[in-house]
């Protein structure tokens, strides 16, 4: 996992938790309640709207586009965790 140093490519601000997902997709809504439900701001960037987040997710996924992906601000991503494996970092 190497440290994404453009979220500002998608629309984003380095200072910031980025969610990138899609609306239809169960495993992005499971990870953004369990956000909320921790207390942790974010924001959310819909792929399928955003030609840009398309692209920073291709290209951080070697050409796959797996939702979600979770961008820190220091440039750290999970892509698709499960609820222990994000609980776990955002410890």
């Amino acid at each position: 996992m190497e440290p994404v140093d453009d979220t500002r490519a998608a629309g984003g601000e380095a200072s910031e938790l980025v969610v990138y997902g899609a609306g239809w997709c169960p495993d992005v809504r499971r990870s953004r309640t369990l956000l909320e439900v921790e207390g942790v701001a974010h924001r959310y960037v819909d792929v399928e709207a955003d030609a840009a987040a398309t692209e920073l997710v291709r290209r951080l996924q070697d050409g796959a586009r797996r939702i979600p992906t979770i961008v820190w601000p220091d440039g750290s991503y999970l892509v698709e965790p499960s609820d222990d494996e994000l609980r776990a970092r955002l410890r």
